[in-house]
């Protein structure tokens, strides 16, 4: 199943030659030779026990009803932050929460189970989505260890989504859904080399989702190829009443996205170049210019200099609407869990940690955990002042002004520098990024891989103003098919300098 698109399973499914049942099972066998064994990727927390029983279903529809939709019986695995009401936890990666079965599905899960796709289990993730220390190691949990990039097992898969870009790479499954607040599905999409969705805040219900950040979080699909990218989004967004914001997401969203899958998607867009995201590496830079000419020749009108003046004014800003939003957020979250579990609120979280510190903290501490807890109500004017400056550097005198001024499609710039090191001493090493400025604003990102450096993947970013998916889709899937520069993971143990 290496490579497999969810389009040719499905050809496969229908002309006989494969069922969702040996789709799973080779999924499954992969899994257990490749990543809790072998080169131990450790990009898998928990596996699905009924995920072979779950497919046999599916078989079984196909046979009497035909599909239901496109990712009938295809195996999905999901971030372990995302509900589910089946016999897998949902902990965040933290052993705080061991044993924690959901009452009822995120919604996204639900819309994934109507549309036939089969759960194939979990992913690991940096744990609290990253959000614990200043000092963390992206892609390590205390209940799941540490999710190594396929690419070179020594360097950073990036995170918070680490586990769903790693084991898309790997070919694990055919498609991932993880989840972000800033950077979580681009940064380790872009440092796996696949593709990766940041929707528009509003898109997707973030109900049953452990957050951080209303403003700011969302879920996302991540897979090898836009098209896959593009067909699983369309399944998981959509309205949900336990999610007010996706109202909103309904007027503007499509119930499917591959229409605006287009090869001619470059001819007469206007690409904006942010060029104050360029610099940190000289490499990347170089791939940056060579999709820049890619684009042009393919019909793109290239607007050089469209810079977001912002970037570097809202980093205390962000800082601040996340601590608060994090303690509202995640006691209402904990406060729905079952009373045998024994966390309940972010106080009982951090004294947990405190009192296990060898297991829970090995590496690392929870600084951002208890900076949190100080926090007041949202009804503090230091939260409305620092959300309402967020919303006007990022969106009114960022995104929307250059996307306006200029006449633009889409902004793009590097999703990424070199995959760095893993190092439990230091901790991570990122840079070279250019998520914040639309996570910040709730705004659409798309990363889709552009090329390589001594072998470890690099990406670019497309993003736009609110609810302008169909443009980035369009854009985002006629370069790919243009430069078509994937290539499948080694599981080297460490970069061959040559």
């Amino acid at each position: 199943m290496q490579e497999k698109s969810i389009l040719e399973s499905q050809a496969d499914m229908a002309a006989g030659t494969e069922t969702a049942r040996s789709i799973a099972a080779a999924y499954l066998d992969r899994i257990a030779a490749l990543d809790r064994a072998g080169p131990q990727v450790n990009s898998v927390i928990e596996i699905n026990p009924d995920a072979l029983q779950i497919a046999d279903e599916r078989d079984r529809e196909r046979r009497e009803r035909g599909p239901r939709s496109r990712l009938h019986g295809i195996p999905v695995l999901i971030k372990d932050n995302i509900d589910t009401a089946d016999r897998l936890q949902t902990t965040a990666g933290s052993r705080a929460l061991s044993g924690n079965i959901a009452a009822k599905d995120a919604h996204l899960a639900r819309l994934l189970r109507e549309a036939g796709a089969v759960i194939l289990g979990k992913t690991n993730l940096s744990e609290w989505a990253n959000f614990r220390s200043t000092r963390s190691t992206s892609g390590w949990s205390s209940r799941g260890g540490q999710t190594r990039n396929p690419y070179a097992l020594d360097r950073s898969p990036c995170g918070s989504s680490s586990g769903s870009a790693a084991a898309v790479a790997a070919n694990f499954c055919t498609a991932a859904v993880g989840t972000e607040t800033d950077g979580s599905i681009i940064c380790p999409a872009a440092n796996n080399g696949i593709v990766g969705i940041k929707p528009t805040i509003g898109l997707v219900s973030r109900s049953g989702i452990i957050p951080i950040s209303h403003s700011q979080d969302t879920a996302g699909p991540m897979a090898r190829t836009v098209t896959d990218a593009v067909i699983l989004l369309g399944a998981i967004a959509g309205p949900d009443p336990q999610d007010p914001v996706t109202v909103e997401g309904e007027k503007f969203g499509h119930r499917d996205y591959t229409r605006f899958l287009l090869p001619d998607g470059l001819e007469g867009a206007r690409i904006g170049i942010a060029r104050n995201f360029f610099g940190g590496h000289p490499r990347v830079d170089a791939i940056m210019e060579s999709a820049i000419h890619s684009m042009e020749e393919n019909g793109a009108v290239i607007v050089d200099k469209a810079n977001i003046e912002t970037i570097e004014q809202f980093r205390k800003t962000e800082l601040e609407v996340l601590l608060y939003e994090f303690k509202h957020d995640l006691n209402l979250y904990l406060a729905t869990l079952s009373a045998n579990i024994g966390i309940r609120s972010l106080k009982d979280l951090i004294r947990f940690n405190a009192a296990n510190a060898e297991v829970m903290m090995p590496y690392f501490g929870q600084e951002i955990l208890i900076q949190a807890q100080e926090k007041g109500p949202l009804s503090e004017k230091a939260y409305l002042e620092a959300l309402a400056e967020n919303q006007r550097l990022t969106r009114n005198e960022g995104i929307d002004r250059v996307i306006t001024d200029l006449r633009l499609d889409a902004i793009v710039a590097p999703s990424n520098a070199p995959a760095w090191l893993i190092d439990w001493v230091r901790g991570d090493s990122h840079s070279g990024g250019s998520s914040s400025t639309a996570a910040v604003a709730g705004y659409p990102v798309i990363t889709v891989p552009a090329g390589y450096i001594h072998g470890l993947p690099i990406g670019i970013s497309f993003f736009s103003t609110a609810y302008q998916e169909p443009a980035l889709i369009r854009i985002a899937y006629a370069f790919e098919q243009a430069i078509l520069v994937r290539e499948k993971p080694g599981f080297a143990r460490s970069v061959r300098l040559h």
